[in-house]
């Protein structure tokens, strides 16, 4: 029986344009942000950022290194970096809240401070909520130290959440995160493009 739904964030509930991040980090100068900048994970000092192991301020350095411009501020970096995400459509808002009647809902995200303290936050108030109120635990990359689809941020999410793999259900966008979440015992379930998860649970439960 499913008692816990865990959500990626990006492609599942929050839309993404990653060409849009691309091209802003390539107007700062950097030449190789397509490199850098994958759609279901991130190299170098992004990746670095996103798995905890640097914060904004080395960030800030090594991509100022990247670009070879020291008069980069770090607003234009990371208004860059934030162009990657589009926003959360209210209806998945409300989708999370009436889900939250009959499941705890949990969300597991590869993602970095930049992002999340700013505009990811910001998304999550537009029915004057804040993200906490939608979630009975959050877990991120960057706090938990590691990436998915890594066993690590699995373990982490699962002691830290009180969850039992096999009563939780998991939506992500990567094919390669669903795998692994089923290979450590998870229920998932991959979220295509123009898939909402409210249609897809309803497919999987009934």
């Amino acid at each position: 029986m499913i008692k816990n739904l865990l959500f990626d964030l990006g492609g599942v509930i929050m839309d993404l344009d990653r060409d849009r991040c691309v091209r802003a980090f390539e107007r700062l100068g950097m030449k190789d942000a397509d490199d850098f900048l994958g759609v279901y994970g991130q190299k170098g000092a992004f990746l670095a950022l996103e798995s905890g192991q640097i914060g904004p301020d080395e960030f800030h350095r090594e991509v100022r290194g990247l670009i070879g411009r020291d008069d980069v501020t770090d607003k234009e970096i990371d208004d860059a970096f934030i162009e990657f995400l589009v926003g959360i459509p209210v209806h998945r808002l409300a989708a999370l809240r009436e889900l939250a009647k009959n499941y705890r809902i949990c969300l597991l995200s590869n993602t970095n401070p930049i992002m999340f303290d700013s505009r990811i936050a910001e998304e999550f108030r537009k029915e004057g909520l804040e993200m906490s109120d939608y979630f009975d635990g959050i877990f991120t990359s960057y706090e938990a130290k590691c990436c998915k689809p890594g066993k690590e941020i699995f373990d982490y999410t699962e002691r830290e959440g009180g969850l039992v793999p096999s009563e939780t259900l998991f939506f992500d966008d990567s094919q390669s995160n669903v795998d692994a979440a089923r290979s450590y015992g998870f229920n998932a379930v991959l979220v295509k493009p123009g898939d909402e998860f409210a249609d897809l649970l309803k497919e999987y439960v009934s």
